[in-house]
C-alpha cells in the first residue's frame, strides 16, 4: 500500500515542498530510505520505529520503502520524522480518514513519541504562505507553534506527541490552530543599552553617529585605547528606530533558520547587535559550513554588525565583507546548490591608529616605527575602506570633559530626529523598493540626491584635491543627503556637503 505525505525542506531562506512517499509491501522486514537524505534523515528510521511502538501503535513487520521527492534535492535535519511516521500509520490503516493528505507535517520524534522542535519553521510557514493562494494547514511540534503562527494564510496545528496527533487526525480529539498577531510583540520595552547621555564629550562623533543612524551608513571609529570607541559603537543601537512588522518578521526568519528562536521569543523585536570576536572564521561571519547556515552578517540584518579592533580580524574575513557591503546579500555556493541570505546591516568598526595605539595622541608618545605603522594600516585594504561611509577620529578626553556634568542629549530625543529623517527617506525612496539613503545604488545617486550649484562646485574641488574614488564620491553625496534629511531640506546645500566631507577622515589624510 502506498501513501504520500506532504512536508517541507529548507533551501537557504526558502522552503521547498517535499512529498514523503511510503510504500509497505510483503517480504522480509526492512526499512529503506531514499531521496538524497543526510545522516540525520537516515537515522530517522530508528527514531520512527521506536516512537511508533512506544506511543502504542503497531509497527508493521514488512518491507517499508520511503522516498523523499524530489530525489535530486538534498534532505537535511530530523524534521522528516513526523511525515514518515504519518505515512506509515496511514499505510497500515491506523488513520481512519484522509485529512492528513491535505496537510504539511514537520517535526522530530523522540523515542517515546513526543515531538521536538526543529529550526526554520517560521521560514517554512512564510514560504508556504507565499507559494499558495489558499489557506494551508501545517502540523508542527508544540515548541514551534508560536513562530509558525505568526504568518497569515497558514493554519498551524501545534502537536505535543504522536498519540495526540493520531487522535486529532482520526477526529476523536480537537486541536485549535494557532494564529498570532505579530503586533502584540512590537513596541515593547527596549532591552538594556548605552544611552547617549552616558557618554562624556565626543559631541562631534555623536553627531556623526546620528547621521549614520539616519541614513543607515557604515562607520569606522579611529582613536587611541580608552577614548570610548566601543562605548560609542554600542550606543548607536539606542538611537535607531524600532523594527517595523516586515523587518521583525525578516529578522525572525533568519534567526529561525539559524535555530536561535525560542518558544518564549518567537519574534525578534529589537534591532540585532552582533559583535563577533576577532578570531572568528570566515564561515562563522559570512555564513556557510557543511550544512550552510546564516553567519553573523545575516544575523545582523536590519541591525548592527560591530567589529571591534578591525585590523585584528583575519584578512580573508575582512575581504569577504566587500561583496555583502555592496549587494546587501550573501550567496554561499556549493556543488549541489547556492544558498542566499539577507545581509542588510550597518557595519560599525573600531581601530587604533597604529599597533601601540598612540600615533597622533597628544598625551602619550607612539613607540611604533613608520614601517610598523604602515604595516598595521595595510591590514585594511583600500577597497574595504572605500565601502565605509563615515570614517571618524575619536580623540582622547580631557580631564575636564571626563569629570564634567553635562550629560548631553538622551538617546530618545536623538532617536526622534533619526525616525523623522528615515520617514522622509521612505517617502522619497519607497517607489524604488529601498528605504534609506545607504541603499541607493550608484546610478540613482544623481537622480535622488540633487545638489545646489554651491554644493556641486564644492564637490568638484574636493574630488580633485582629495583624489576621491567614484565609490567615495557617491558615498559623500549620500552622507550629505542624510544630513539634509535631518535638517528637513529637499536639496543638498553646500553646508551639508562640507559636513559630509569632514567624515571622510582617511581620504582627507591622504589628500
Amino acid at each position: 500500500m502506498l501513501s504520500v505525505v506532504k512536508s517541507v525542506a529548507l533551501v537557504g531562506m526558502e522552503a521547498a515542498a517535499i512529498q514523503v512517499e511510503v510504500d509497505i509491501s510483503s517480504g522480509l522486514p526492512s526499512f529503506d530510505l531514499v531521496g538524497l537524505p543526510d545522516t540525520a534523515v537516515k537515522e530517522s528510521k530508528e527514531r520512527v520505529r521506536t516512537a511508533i511502538k512506544n506511543a502504542g501503535f503497531e509497527f508493521p513487520a514488512k518491507r517499508i520503502t520511503v522516498n523523499l521527492a524530489p530525489a535530486d534535492l538534498k534532505k537535511e535535519g530530523p524534521g522528516f520524522d513526523l511525515p514518515i511516521a504519518v505515512g506509515i500509520l496511514a499505510c497500515t490503516g491506523q488513520l481512519s480518514n484522509d485529512y492528513w493528505s491535505e496537510s504539511f507535517f514537520v517535526g522530530e520524534l523522540s523515542l517515546n513519541g513526543d515531538l521536538r522542535g526543529v529550526p526554520g519553521v517560521l521560514a517554512m510557514s512564510w514560504s508556504l504562505a507565499q507559494a499558495s493562494h489558499e489557506v494551508v494547514s501545517l502540523v508542527v511540534p508544540e515548541e514551534n507553534g508560536y513562530e509558525a503562527g505568526l504568518i497569515r494564510g497558514i493554519r498551524v496545528f501545534p502537536v505535543p506527541d504522536l498519540k495526540k496527533l493520531v487522535s486529532f487526525l482520526n477526529g476523536s480529539e480537537d486541536i485549535k490552530p494557532v494564529n498570532i498577531n505579530p503586533d502584540r510583540y512590537l513596541g515593547g520595552i527596549r532591552g538594556p543599552e548605552v544611552d547617549f547621555s552616558q557618554i562624556r564629550g565626543q559631541a562631534g562623533v555623536k553627531r556623526g553617529l546620528e547621521i549614520a543612524a539616519a541614513g543607515g551608513h557604515n562607520v569606522l571609529l579611529i582613536g587611541p585605547p580608552g577614548a570610548g570607541k566601543t562605548l560609542l559603537a554600542r550606543s548607536l543601537n539606542s538611537i535607531l528606530p524600532p523594527l517595523d512588522r516586515e523587518e521583525a518578521l525578516e529578522v525572525s526568519r533568519i534567526y529561525s533558520v539559524a535555530g536561535l528562536l525560542s518558544r518564549d521569543r518567537p519574534l525578534i523585536t529589537e534591532r540585532p547587535f552582533r559583535a563577533p570576536h576577532h578570531t572568528a572564521s570566515t564561515a562563522s561571519v559570512i555564513g556557510g559550513g557543511r550544512t550552510p547556515k546564516p553567519g553573523e552578517l545575516s544575523l545582523a540584518t536590519h541591525g548592527i554588525l560591530f567589529l571591534d579592533e578591525l585590523p585584528e580580524f583575519r584578512r580573508d574575513v575582512l575581504e569577504a565583507l566587500r561583496q555583502p557591503l555592496e549587494d546587501r546579500r550573501v550567496t554561499i555556493s556549493r556543488v549541489q546548490a547556492a544558498y542566499e541570505y539577507p545581509a542588510d546591516f550597518m557595519l560599525v568598526a573600531t581601530a587604533n591608529p597604529c599597533q601601540c595605539g598612540f600615533y597622533g595622541d597628544r598625551q602619550r608618545e607612539c613607540n611604533c616605527t613608520p614601517y610598523q605603522i604602515q604595516k598595521y594600516r595595510s591590514k585594511l585594504s583600500g577597497p574595504l575602506l572605500d565601502r565605509i561611509d563615515l570614517q571618524m577620529e575619536v580623540p582622547r578626553l580631557t580631564l575636564e570633559e571626563l569629570q564634567g556634568h553635562d550629560d548631553g542629549e538622551e538617546s530618545e530625543k536623538v532617536r526622534e530626529r533619526v525616525a523623522a529623517a528615515r520617514q522622509r527617506q521612505w517617502q522619497r525612496l519607497k517607489h524604488y523598493g529601498i528605504y534609506y539613503n545607504a541603499q541607493i545604488k550608484g546610478a540613482m545617486v544623481r537622480k535622488l540626491c540633487p545638489l545646489t550649484p554651491e554644493a556641486n562646485e564644492l564637490l568638484q574641488k574636493a574630488f580633485a584635491r582629495l583624489g576621491l574614488s567614484m565609490r567615495a564620491h557617491d558615498r559623500v553625496i549620500k552622507i550629505a543627503r542624510s544630513i539634509a534629511d535631518l535638517a528637513g531640506s529637499e536639496l543638498i546645500q553646500g553646508a551639508h556637503l562640507a559636513e559630509a566631507l569632514q567624515y571622510r577622515l582617511l581620504d582627507r589624510a591622504t589628500g
